[in-house]
């Protein structure tokens, strides 16, 4: 029984992931990657796969700290493009299609990563420059892209959880509700990246440390017009009713 109670939870967070268009375009990518480099490619450039897990861990990061969380744009489209991009996440973190990373952001990341290393090889003259990029970015990069988007999930959804899924779900916690500008990592082992770069939270820090204000607004006054503009244009397309729009005016 417990097998099956298992079971089911994990389809249904897979049905939630592939609701989202990012996801199942990154995953068609990353199946005809190793399709294509498993027919034709060299069997040695496999090896190189690990080099794209540590590569998309490193942009996860960067992403998410530097670019995710810009100053709020005074520019209201702008504003709202970084609001669908990640702001609206953090002002209604349990909204399910608010999750993921937009398509229009995966798939101009992975194929200007895929097009720039293939490039460089190319450019030093490497013979083997395409298999190399293609072991690196659709296939490492993207599987580990795909094992982020599980795990970020899975830390918002209130469901049984492993150990390694607890573990992200404490950390991403302390960044959504304790000190947004701090654990940006969400995949596992991520941390490491944080703790580099000081911007993780130690546990005597922890202790005595207060949670930010307007912390679910990333800053901002939670009643900023630029914000009332956005939850009333995606209200619709992500099911924000008039009550949770009202509660988060009132932050």
């Amino acid at each position: 029984m417990r097998c099956c109670k298992q079971g089911s939870n994990a389809i249904s967070r897979l049905r939630i992931m592939f609701s989202h268009a990012a996801v199942p375009v990154m995953a068609a990518c990353c199946a005809g990657s190793v399709l294509i480099l498993a027919l034709s490619g060299p069997l040695w450039v496999w090896i190189l796969v690990p080099l794209g897990i540590a590569a998309q861990m490193l942009n996860e990061y960067n992403l998410h700290r530097f670019v995710f969380h810009l100053r709020p744009p005074r520019c209201q489209w702008q504003f709202d493009l970084l609001y669908r991009a990640h702001y609206g996440h953090h002002d209604f973190p349990v909204n399910h299609a608010l999750f993921f990373v937009p398509v229009w952001v995966a798939v101009p990341m992975l194929l200007g990563n895929f097009g720039l290393l293939w490039g460089l090889l190319a450019a030093f003259g490497v013979e083997t420059a395409f298999w190399i990029a293609l072991a690196i970015v659709p296939i490492g990069g993207v599987l580990t892209f795909l094992g982020y988007e599980w795990f970020h999930m899975t830390a918002h959804l209130t469901v049984p959880k492993t150990a390694v899924e607890r573990h992200v779900t404490v950390l991403h916690n302390q960044h959504h509700f304790r000190d947004f500008s701090k654990w940006f990592h969400v995949s596992p082992g991520g941390e490491v990246i944080d703790r580099f770069f000081g911007t993780d939270i130690d546990r005597e820090t922890l202790k005595s440390q207060q949670r930010i204000e307007f912390i679910r607004t990333l800053g901002m006054r939670p009643d900023d017009p630029r914000l009332i503009s956005a939850r009333r244009r995606f209200a619709e397309k992500y099911g924000l009713s008039p009550d949770e729009i009202a509660r988060a005016a009132a932050g």
